[in-house]
């Protein structure tokens, strides 16, 4: 799919709003005003993201998904809830929206494994549901939209190793491989991908599945590997998402390095960009969430209006073959980010360089 290039900041900011009416449950109600493209019926269309530690989802995911439904559908009402990684809070926050009366489900899963039930609680209420960013097994629905996500664990080993290549380390030590939450199936899918790249390549020390896609947790992992491995025998490190790899980088810092391997990382979050700049980070995997989150606010709003477009793909999850839009991710390393995280308005240079990062956005090219 073509990359959208308009600035994510003009999103946000129509979407402020809805953003400021936030509950203290993580939950918002709220009417959409006048002004789309097209009506949709006064239906409703329900909204559900996993969690706030990996900061796409409140910054990104949410508001660009609520301001393409607003565009699409004046009298459309939207509701929005996040689970904070709790499976229990998300299954009381889908069955309160049927409840409700929500015409249309995009669910970012906690634990898409367990989720069949809530899928099925829609089924039997005529209700459309759109799997977002995680595929939902165990029972059949409407649409998954994501990235091509064994695709991602491919680039991120294929990044790794190229840096180890680059350095001449590929045989001089061991790397320590820090996988998503076991709960996430795209947590498998990077990690089938990185195998599929590193194995036999490279010598494995440590190998981590990390609950909640946690920094903390990541932090104590990393902590353990450099116990066992010893910190002259760590190479690099393959981080399945930017958050987890701030908290490797934390470990390898408190442990004493002064020269970071090269990490590998997902998200495109800041602090890794900044971090990737600095030279802490190597490199990061960047997900036009943009098309993500608007592509299934214009399936949401289709469904609304009881119409059902025809996807390019399916994905088999263990059950049937779910119709799907699958983009395609990006590996940035220094050289890449101006001309795909900037270009695209993603971030704004200004975002980026800090006082302390002039020298590195000039050498890169950020301006």
């Amino acid at each position: 799919m073509r990359r959208g290039t308009p600035a994510i900041s003009a999103a946000i900011s129509a979407a402020a709003l809805l953003l400021a009416a936030a509950c203290g449950n993580g939950s918002t109600t709220g009417s959409t005003q006048p002004g789309g493209e097209e009506g949709g019926g006064g239906k409703t269309i329900a909204l559900f993201l996993p969690e706030s530690k990996t900061t796409r989802y409140e910054a990104f995911d949410r508001p660009l998904f609520e301001a393409k439904v607003k565009a699409l559908c004046a009298d459309c009402e939207l509701l929005y809830s996040n689970a904070d990684q709790d499976a229990t809070k998300q299954q009381q926050q889908v069955e309160a929206a049927l409840t409700q009366g929500a015409d249309v489900l995009v669910l970012d899963a906690v634990d898409a494994a367990a989720v069949a039930p809530l899928v099925n609680q829609a089924k039997q209420k005529n209700v459309p549901v759109i799997a977002y960013d995680r595929l939902i097994s165990g029972i059949g629905y409407d649409y998954y939209v994501s990235f091509n996500n064994v695709r991602v664990g491919e680039m991120q080993g294929q990044g790794l190793l190229d840096a180890l290549t680059a350095a001449g380390t590929v045989d001089k030590g061991q790397i320590v491989m820090i996988h998503g939450s076991p709960t996430d199936p795209s947590s498998a899918d990077y990690k089938k991908g990185a195998h599929n790249v590193l194995d036999g390549k490279v010598k494995i020390g440590r190998e981590f599945d990390t609950p909640d896609w946690s920094p903390d947790k990541a932090q104590q992992e990393m902590e353990q590997a450099i116990t066992a491995l010893g910190r002259e025998n760590i190479v690099g490190v393959l981080s399945a998402n930017d958050g987890m790899a701030s908290g490797a980088i934390a470990a390898m810092k408190r442990a004493g390095y002064s020269t970071m391997p090269p990490i590998t990382g997902q998200d495109s979050e800041l602090a890794a960009v900044q971090r990737i700049l600095s030279g802490d980070q190597y490199m990061t995997i960047y997900l036009d969430i943009r098309a993500e989150a608007e592509k299934s606010a214009e399936l949401a709003v289709a469904l609304a209006k009881g119409d059902k477009p025809t996807a390019p793909t399916t994905m088999n999850n263990g059950t049937a073959s779910i119709p799907s839009f699958l983009l395609d991710p990006i590996p940035v390393t220094a050289d890449k980010i101006a001309g795909t995280i900037v270009k695209d308005g993603f971030y704004k240079a200004s975002d980026i360089c800090t006082p302390e990062l002039k020298d590195a956005c000039a050498k890169a090219g950020i301006q």
